[in-house]
């Protein structure tokens, strides 16, 4: 295969002139497989913006092309990820994954379709029902403290835009995009140099996943917030939840931790329950001004 790299198109031209460019630029014959692999924007002088693109394609011509364009090299696609093989005991006891963020989200996914009994806890409501509790508090300034912009189905990023950017190159990205695009998300998710599902599309896309569990089987309990973790020499042997009829118990040996970080309840008990908790290391930019006369 073939990626080019740095292909410059005028922004009024649009993505339609995407192929035509690189076939009149590269000579490429009898394309195939084309794919974009990167979109961003350069609009460094706002009389000149163009779309820059690096795409990757199959052609007959390929050794030509490599010989005489500069933006051309040689493309090996990504591995495609494979998630490890699960065996299920099906007297096991079921899995509970608490939270229904992203983390959560693709945790019961990934269990439901290993054919693993999971039970998902989420403190906050559905999407729809939360959405309504966030423009009421807006209008209104009246917090639900259970279900808002930072509990409830598709976690608190359900409400900054469903940013995707990320530092990392990890090989599970593309199976998270793609998962996200299955159910509902644009496509150029995959190839966006800053992408973003968008909160209208995102509430959609994570109620579609939360169906998509359940009819594999997931057991998806909204406003039931873990309450305590019961353990006998180090391992769990259950957890208390409660919700608003009150409080049960659940008969589990493996629980899937994914809170927010906003559960600071859930990493109190933890902490009480002398459950190990480790920070995520950040980094914090500081910017320093002195007045001009003083620099002078």
């Amino acid at each position: 295969m073939i990626k080019l790299t740095n292909l410059k198109i005028t922004a009024s031209k649009g993505e339609n002139a995407l192929w035509d460019t690189v076939i009149s630029q590269t000579g490429a014959k009898e394309i195939t497989d084309r794919q974009i692999l990167r979109k961003s924007v350069d609009a460094r002088k706002k009389s000149d913006v163009n779309l820059v693109y690096t795409v990757c394609f199959s052609a007959k011509n390929e050794k030509d092309i490599l010989k005489k364009s500069k933006l051309a090299s040689e493309y090996t696609p990504k591995t495609e990820y494979k998630f490890p093989y699960i065996i299920q005991n099906q007297n096991e006891k079921p899995v509970v994954v608490v939270g229904m963020g992203p983390a959560g989200l693709f945790a019961a996914l990934t269990l439901c379709r290993a054919g693993v009994k999971c039970i998902i806890l989420e403190r906050g409501r559905p999407v729809n029902e939360r959405t309504r509790d966030v423009e009421n508090f807006w209008k209104t300034g009246v917090l639900n403290t259970a279900s808002n912009v930072q509990y409830g189905e598709g976690g608190a990023g359900t409400f900054s835009d469903g940013k995707l950017t990320t530092g990392i190159n990890d090989v599970r990205i593309d199976f998270v995009n793609d998962t996200f695009i299955k159910f509902g998300a644009p496509e150029e998710i995959k190839y966006s140099a800053k992408p973003h599902i968008g909160t209208d599309v995102l509430k959609t896309v994570v109620s579609n996943m939360r169906k998509h569990i359940i009819s594999l089987g997931g057991d998806v309990r909204f406003s039931s917030m873990l309450t305590d973790i019961e353990t006998e020499n180090g391992r769990v042997t259950g957890c208390t939840v409660r919700d608003d009829s009150g409080e049960y118990r659940i008969d589990t040996d493996k629980i899937i931790l994914c809170p927010g970080n906003s559960a600071r309840d859930t990493f109190e008990m933890l902490m009480d329950r002398n459950i190990a908790l480790s920070c995520k290391n950040f980094a914090v930019g500081v910017r320093i001004e002195h007045l001009q006369k003083d620099v002078d």
